[in-house]
């Protein structure tokens, strides 16, 4: 049973000043009851005045996507004359709902989530106000799931952005989104954590961690100070049940402004790299490198002509320390290459031999090898092939990388997009570019690609 304390707190003291005070209101005029603006000399806490300038700046995001319905029985031509098909492989239609948040009302920029947008056919912004406009895709990296629209529309308001470096555990925070396409809706938490990594298949991560509920439909929606500031895009949650639990991450501003420009600038992201693969060190590999424990991260590999090539990494050294911090693990060093800007220095602590020393360490644009699909078969037209970068390979994925589709191509009419990897053509196991290059010329009848994604795999048939 819960139990009153004998003297009531201070916080019960006000709420009972305060409905003693509507109370009298009400009885002394019979007009509805309303909140005093101050109780005992001081203003009640409320969100509402933020609030304000910030929900006009959050909008709701609506897609449609068109996906070829794929059968391997079915799609052969030989098939569907016989049974008299159409021609045009089937479609359906997906529709999902996310949000996002105007940085610059100017110009139209919306930041939101990969995960909403990428991919879409059709994007629909609808504003607080009412207004719908039809978005442009500027651009999107799935490694951080960060995407940029436009959209052509007048007085808007943005949201500036924080620093969100200067963020700390335990401050407050508010979450603006559309949840489960409710209509906007605000929730408050706390910062619960900074940092935090190795969640899912995502490539680059640096999430803030809150309990402000992150619900779907949330996803590319805002997440501010008490101040109005913009500190983070909220993306996912972690929950067993698929319910929010108090447990959401929202990808830092810092990080999303700095895609965004590149997004801008680019098209694209360009990333450097060290040219180094690392392993974590487990008892057994300290034990045999002779280790007094398993801090730090092992280098198996250099790239000639790399940026840590240059710097004198060896197979076999142990990396320590990452700008004078304590290394504790491969995806830290990976985040380091991923979402530092191209040209930054890194020191590099370094054990070799019992004897440790720091290096530095300039992130250089990776270079990747590329081919032309139409190279290899005249269906392949319009895409482009390359090897996987250093990060893709660190995650254990093999194959070969599409890095383009032309729109209306074949591929990209059988369901071919930026981001996926061929792992497979027909029955034979693909490993690498230069695999796939060997397949120049075979020309099959039938032209089955295994495609995967962060989703997994699939069989593409390009007709």
């Amino acid at each position: 049973m819960l139990q009153l304390p004998s003297r009531p707190a201070s916080w019960l003291t006000s709420l009972l000043t305060v409905a003693v005070i509507a109370f009298a209101s009400v009885s002394a005029g019979g007009r509805a009851a309303t909140l005093p603006a101050a109780v005992g000399g001081q203003p009640l806490p409320s969100l509402a005045p933020m609030l304000t300038r910030v929900t006009p700046a959050v909008v709701n995001i609506s897609t449609t996507t068109r996906v070829q319905v794929r059968d391997a029985y079915f799609d052969d031509p030989m098939v569907r004359q016989f049974f008299g098909l159409p021609a045009t492989p089937r479609e359906r239609v997906e529709q999902s709902l996310g949000s996002g948040v105007i940085v610059d009302a100017a110009k139209g920029y919306v930041l939101t989530n990969n995960h909403v947008v990428g991919g879409a056919d059709d994007i629909s912004v609808t504003l607080q106000d009412g207004r719908t406009f039809k978005g442009k895709l500027l651009g999107t990296d799935p490694a951080t799931d960060v995407a940029v629209v436009q959209i052509p529309a007048q007085n808007l308001k943005a949201l500036p952005l924080a620093d969100s470096s200067a963020l700390q555990v335990g401050d407050y925070v508010v979450a603006v989104g559309d949840p489960f396409g409710l209509g906007q809706t605000v929730t408050a938490g706390i910062v619960s954590a900074l940092g935090r990594s190795g969640l899912g298949n995502s490539g680059y991560q640096n999430f803030i961690q809150t309990d402000a509920s992150i619900n779907p439909g949330n996803s590319g929606g805002a997440l501010v100070n008490l101040r109005g500031e913009l500190v983070g895009i909220n993306t996912m949650i972690f929950s067993p049940s698929g319910g929010n639990v108090g447990i959401g991450f929202a990808i830092p501003s810092n990080l999303t402004s700095e895609v965004m420009a590149q997004l801008l600038a680019h098209g694209k992201v360009q990333r450097g790299s060290l040219g180094v693969q690392t392993q974590a060190i487990t008892p057994r590999i300290a034990k045999l490198l002779g280790l007094k424990d398993s801090n730090g991260v092992v280098v198996t590999g250099v790239a000639d002509g790399s940026a840590a090539a240059h710097a004198g990494l060896q197979p076999g050294d142990v990396l320590t320390t990452l700008n004078g911090k304590a290394l504790h693990s491969v995806q830290e060093l990976n985040n380091a290459e991923g979402l530092l800007p191209l040209g930054s220095t890194l020191r590099l602590g370094v054990l070799r031999e019992g004897k440790v020393r720091e290096v530095s360490a300039t992130l250089t644009a990776e270079k990747l090898a590329s081919v032309d699909g139409g190279q290899l078969d005249p269906r392949l037209a319009g895409v482009r092939f390359s090897e996987l970068s250093q990060n893709q390979r660190n995650q254990g994925w093999y194959g070969a990388a599409i890095s383009a589709v032309q729109p209306g191509s074949r591929a990209a009419r059988a369901g071919l997009s930026t981001g996926d990897v061929v792992i497979g053509v027909g029955n034979q196991r693909i490993t690498s570019l230069h695999m796939l290059r060997g397949l120049a010329g075979v020309k099959p009848r039938q032209l089955v690609l295994v495609v995967a994604d962060d989703d997994g795999a699939r069989y593409v048939v390009v007709n």
